[in-house]
């Protein structure tokens, strides 16, 4: 019997990864890496072995899989961060190893939203309009500056990291804060603030949901950016969808080696 610990790389950055790193983390049968982009200065602590930094794209990622004897690879990485979810696919499959992607399900419309649906983050700045406007911007840090384009609005900006000079606009108030945010407290911050459009983008999950779910019960209107385009791969909606699979794949390797 092959009683080797695999080993399992979870490219993550998300909820969905830290309760996959948790749940994994006390598992005598396998050897588990998270690893981060090394966007956020001060990333959470995990109770499992972690790497910042990138691969060097699809390939250097390819041959750290190999090198590293990596047994399966997690792509639990947001929903927005395509080109290292195509990078997973292209990479996992030079490496011959399985791959299962955390594919979180999006946000839909409900009943008294008002939303205006773009592709893209500039998409997001045209649907503002020419008036200015008071703008609750929740999008991140990275792409925050594209709104620099449009000056005449008054911009609440929330991002985990500091936003720095990236938005230099006329009216900016900067909000440093890492969710989860309940919808109390999101339409206590748009009342007070006057708050008159949101700028989101659709990230999925209950954490950030609280600004969707106040916006419409204040009546606001949210643009939403829509997701961008990931590789068709195996997937399940959740950290526990993982372990059923990864139990599954115990379980069959077990049966045929007793065949």
């Amino acid at each position: 019997m092959n009683d080797r610990v695999r080993r399992i790389l979870i490219l993550g950055g998300t909820g969905e990864a830290s309760a996959l790193a948790r749940a994994l983390a006390g598992r005598d049968d396998l050897s588990v890496m998270l690893s981060l982009a090394g966007r956020t200065s001060a990333p959470k602590r995990e109770p499992v072995p972690t790497r910042i930094g990138g691969f060097g794209g699809a390939e250097g990622l390819a041959r750290y899989l190999s090198v590293e004897q990596f047994d399966r690879l997690i792509d639990a990485t947001h929903p927005f961060a395509a080109r290292i979810s195509s990078n997973a696919a292209r990479a996992a499959a030079w490496a011959g190893i399985p791959l299962l992607a955390i594919r979180r399900p999006a946000w839909s419309p409900a009943p008294g939203d008002f939303w205006t649906e773009v592709e893209g983050v500039e998409a997001a700045v045209s649907a503002l309009g020419p008036d200015p406007r008071r703008v609750f911007l929740t999008i991140g840090r990275q792409e925050a500056g594209a709104f620099a384009a449009a000056p005449q609005h008054a911009y609440w900006a929330r991002t985990v990291e500091p936003l720095g000079d990236v938005l230099p606009v006329p009216h900016l108030t900067a909000i440093e804060a890492r969710g989860p945010f309940n919808a109390e407290a999101e339409a206590a911050l748009m009342r007070s603030a006057g708050i008159e459009i949101v700028v989101s983008k659709n990230s999925g999950g209950a954490a950030t949901y609280g600004k969707i779910a106040a916006a419409r019960a204040l009546a606001i209107p949210v643009v939403m950016v829509r997701r961008p385009d990931k590789p068709a791969v195996p997937s399940v909606a959740d950290a526990a969808g993982v372990l059923r699979w990864l139990d599954t794949d115990v379980h069959a390797a077990s049966t045929l080696r007793e065949v």
